[in-house]
């Protein structure tokens, strides 16, 4: 693999690159599954996994695997889906299944790929109409259906952990008559999940612009947005809520539920200043949830749910990504630097992590009736991927778009110097050189032409880029 080198004149973030290079490279393996014709190079999970998930390949590929290794990326995405009577459609857990479609995007922006964009077309589109019939209330103008991590019943309060089980799809089949009667019918709304499907319909239409077709999604989307705010947002709070149910929700912050409402513009410019002056953090990093479901306390004060209270890396990129959009250095260096420093403690780029000891931690959840303490896996791709995402989408700030790539980088105060080598784009190769602190880009050259800090889609060769900021 031809992967991009980086150098920067702060070494935690040099070796802690290096980590999540190697932690990628090592989730790399052949494998066969979905409309893959053939095993074929695929990102799996972790290397606790022997296969791709879903939102995993999604999430990876968004981050950073489309990127540094495309043709590796393509065949995941390719992996999770499933041709049925109708045509495409996106496979796995109902849960996670829609986030497919921003990893498939993003795997358009970097590679211009228009015969997989039209598989990934089809696909969104009968898996919107699925869910459209499926779990969708009319009423609320939301989907039903757990938050796209949350697998775990950890992740909730205690009615779902009812069946006494780790899996919050038993809920299903063990508590029906508390579930609605179509689809699997889990009457729960996350604001994670939907923001996400409110993002499938901005990008389906997305999708057929660049198509030459028509666009169909728009006010459905626009309904979902306005519906969002209104079933989630908490004035009083000032961020948005985690959970709307007929058990009486949950106001817990959902790291990535509000990260989402921000990188999708659901939160307008008060919403995420508001969210800024009120979000909860702990001390090795943004929590997947706050805080951890009581049922998960020990005497010592140490014990967190597995999927509550903890420290999830990819759920911390995702929201150091939010704030360094929004402008806040500040706390996105203090979160990259907490990736960074997380992964060196044991040189890797772990599932997850204790918020107040920063060791591996697997959080505690229901098992057999009861709670027990869980592994945490070790060499969790998208956590490598997450470290890659803020490295290359807001320490250098390429933002990738249909016609090219845009700098926007972040300002860090944690580095003055950096070079990126050997890094593919289509069907160029770029070098880049960055120079100074600030978020303005006062100088962009390009093999030694002065331009404005954007690349198009169609340049080829070697590209020397020089960037210099204030």
């Amino acid at each position: 693999m031809n992967y991009p080198f980086l150098i920067t004149d702060n070494q935690k973030i040099n070796s802690a690159y290096r980590l999540a290079i190697a932690n990628l490279s090592a989730n790399i393996l052949p494998f066969k599954d979905g409309i893959l014709e053939n095993e074929e190079p695929v990102i799996i999970a972790g290397l606790g996994y022997v296969t791709p998930w879903t939102r995993d390949a999604a999430i990876n590929t968004w981050n950073a695997g489309g990127l540094v290794s495309p043709e590796v990326a393509l065949n995941t995405l390719k992996s999770v889906l499933k041709n049925g009577e109708n045509g495409y459609l996106i496979d796995g857990e109902y849960w996670d299944r829609i986030i497919w479609t921003v990893g498939a995007w993003q795997q358009y922006l970097y590679t211009g790929d228009k015969e997989f964009l039209k598989i990934a077309y089809e696909a969104v589109c009968n898996s919107l109409s699925f869910f459209e019939r499926t779990e969708f209330s009319n009423e609320l103008n939301l989907f039903r259906g757990p938050a796209c991590y949350g697998d775990g019943v950890a992740a909730y309060p205690d009615i779902y952990a009812k069946p006494g089980e780790s899996g919050i799809i038993l809920f299903a089949s063990r508590c029906r008559e508390l579930c609605e009667d179509i689809g699997v019918g889990i009457p729960i709304y996350v604001l994670s999940t939907n923001c996400l499907y409110y993002q499938a319909y901005i990008l389906a239409d997305k999708m057929a612009e660049q198509l030459g077709m028509p666009t169909k999604y728009r006010e459905k989307a626009e309904n979902m947005k306005r519906a969002v705010n209104k079933v989630f947002w908490n004035s009083e709070k000032g961020s948005y809520n985690y959970i709307y149910d007929k058990f009486g929700g949950c106001d817990y912050q959902e790291g990535l539920g509000i990260s989402f409402a921000i990188l999708f513009g659901i939160a307008d410019d008060e919403q995420r200043k508001s969210i800024y002056e009120n979000y909860k953090t702990s001390p090795y990093g943004f929590p997947c949830v706050f805080p951890s479901f009581k049922r998960y306390n020990t005497p010592d004060g140490l014990g967190f749910g597995r999927h509550s209270g903890t420290v999830w890396p990819h759920i911390q990129g995702f929201w150091a990504d939010a704030v360094a959009q929004s402008g806040r250095t500040d706390l996105f260096d203090k979160e990259l630097i907490i990736q960074a420093d997380n992964a060196l403690r044991y040189y890797q780029f772990a599932e997850i992590y204790h918020p107040l000891t920063g060791e591996i931690y697997g959080g505690r959840q229901e098992n057999g009736g009861k709670i027990a303490e869980w592994r945490a896996e070790p060499y969790q791709t998208w956590s490598a991927t997450a470290f890659l995402r803020n490295i290359y989408m807001n320490l250098i700030g390429m933002r990738f778009t249909e016609n090219g790539i845009v700098f926007e980088p972040a300002g860090s105060n944690l580095i003055k110097k950096l070079e990126l080598k050997n890094l593919r784009y289509r069907n160029a190769v770029i070098n880049i050189k960055l120079e100074g602190s600030g978020n303005k880009v006062k100088f962009f050259s390009m093999n030694g032409e002065q331009r404005e800090p954007f690349i198009r889609a169609d340049e080829t060769d070697m590209l020397d880029v020089i960037i210099k900021l204030f």
